[in-house]
């Protein structure tokens, strides 16, 4: 969870990029600081009809932390850097898709910035980076070619171990104001390895969303009809992943067409707002709930519109 002393971000951060203040909400307002004071940091996306909505503005959302409401001090739309780890799904059953994964991969990163770092890493039975965070964008789109798509793909599928170790290696990074992402690419066909609640909650305390690609596999469909027929104690098991996603604020496509799909995914974790509120006193290691709702006027005016955001996180220690 990405917990901010203001008197922290005024020393890593420099004067030029802050925007946090405490006596005023405005992103325009002169920073005016205090110390001692953590932030929580949520990420909001809003979504109507499927599509993504954007022009919202500070006062157009409302924070619950444990149910009571918090003061939005510090909001932001689609300025921050971003911290993202590929996630690609290296096993036996992605080897029908890798030509539709490869021209996803071009649309994708044209998402990207300059100043974006992008940590590229893989699974199958076991998880494994590939390359560590870098802001060259060619290097990683490189990397992808040459050391992900041209390598050989095999053995079985660990989805919620692999999120978990994406999540994990965010924990070994030092805390910044970038906003970070998981986004994994996968048929979502394979084995339920670990508790739901305690990768969701490594992703809480790394402060990071998880958002997904599956893509459609014609080998999964044609396995699923013939399992139906057998039985139902014979259907492939999906993994996990959709769950975990959406307690950490992001979500899942699912498209035949992963290119566009894609870059959609990659738009829509970059389109995100950025909230920041006061930590409430609270017990280090507890967990405390989020809920981010549209203010009355903004739901007026949006009335099918749905908010997007982490459930929880957990308190630090320091």
């Amino acid at each position: 969870m990405r917990f901010f002393s203001l008197l922290t971000c005024a020393a890593a951060l420099g004067s030029s990029t802050l925007g946090f203040s405490l006596l005023e909400s405005s992103q325009e307002a002169a920073p005016v600081f205090r110390t001692g004071v953590a932030l929580v940091h949520v990420d909001a996306e809003v979504t109507q009809d499927g599509r993504t909505l954007t022009g919202f503005t500070k006062d157009d959302f409302r924070v619950f932390d444990e149910r009571k409401e918090q003061p939005v001090l510090h909001f932001s739309a689609d300025q921050e850097p971003l911290d993202l780890i590929l996630l690609f799904d290296v096993s036996g059953s992605m080897g029908a898709v890798v030509a539709n994964i490869a021209a996803a991969t071009r649309q994708g990163l044209r998402e990207l910035r300059p100043g974006d770092r992008v940590c590229v890493m893989v699974f199958n039975s076991r998880s494994r980076e590939v390359a560590p965070f870098t802001e060259d964008l060619d290097a990683v789109e490189r990397t992808i070619h040459d050391q992900v798509l041209g390598s050989r793909f095999g053995g079985g599928t660990l989805i919620q171990a692999a999120v978990d170790a994406a999540a994990l290696k965010f924990m070994d990074q030092p805390r910044n104001q970038r906003r970070r992402a998981v986004l994994i690419i996968t048929d979502n066909m394979g084995m339920r390895t670990r508790r739901e609640q305690s990768v969701v909650r490594d992703f809480w305390e790394a402060d990071a969303l998880l958002s997904g690609l599956i893509v459609g596999n014609p080998v999964f469909r044609t396995l699923h009809t013939v399992a139906i027929v057998l039985g139902p104690q014979n259907l492939l098991m999906q993994a996990g992943m959709k769950g975990i996603a959406a307690k950490t604020g992001g979500d899942a496509i699912s498209s035949d067409d992963a290119g566009p799909a894609f870059q959609d995914a990659m738009h829509r974790i970059r389109s995100r707002y950025s909230l920041y509120y006061a930590q409430p006193q609270a017990k280090p290691g507890a967990t405390r709930s989020i809920r981010v709702e549209l203010a009355n006027s903004a739901a007026q005016r949006f009335p099918k519109a749905k908010v997007r955001s982490r459930t929880g996180y957990i308190v630090p220690s320091n």
